[in-house]
């Protein structure tokens, strides 16, 4: 049994996802990893899954259309049952963001990227 039924990766990058889902892959955490170039297929797929379902997410900030402040904002209005667990994955080092992402109750902690073994393990 693995600690989460799915992790989702929101970030426009492809490379980042790709990279990150083969590292998610080797700690064999999950039996479902699935990457969104685009908040707004991410936040539809997880209003998909049974909110009994352990779902993480790996969100990053800076994306075009929809950014991950505009992901939080709709997540906390629009799902407001769910008990997933988000991660804010960002290349920022603003210290204004950090605190910012600690405003909403379902933010957990805030990574700087790149995802290494030992940051995921300390999510898990």
């Amino acid at each position: 049994m693995f600690p989460y039924h799915t992790i989702i990766l929101v970030d426009d990058d492809p490379i980042n996802n790709l990279i990150n889902k083969r590292l998610i892959a080797k700690l064999q955490v999950t039996e479902r990893v699935e990457d969104y170039l685009e908040a707004e297929k991410a936040l539809a797929r997880i209003q998909e899954i049974d909110k009994e379902k352990k779902v993480l997410i790996l969100l990053d900030i800076n994306m075009p259309v929809m950014n991950g402040w505009d992901f939080l904002n709709f997540y906390n209005l629009n799902l407001p049952d769910r008990k997933d667990k988000i991660v804010m994955l960002s290349s920022s080092i603003d210290f204004q963001d950090r605190k910012k992402a600690f405003t909403y109750k379902q933010v957990e902690t805030f990574l700087e990227k790149p995802l290494t073994v030992e940051k995921m393990k300390s999510i898990l």
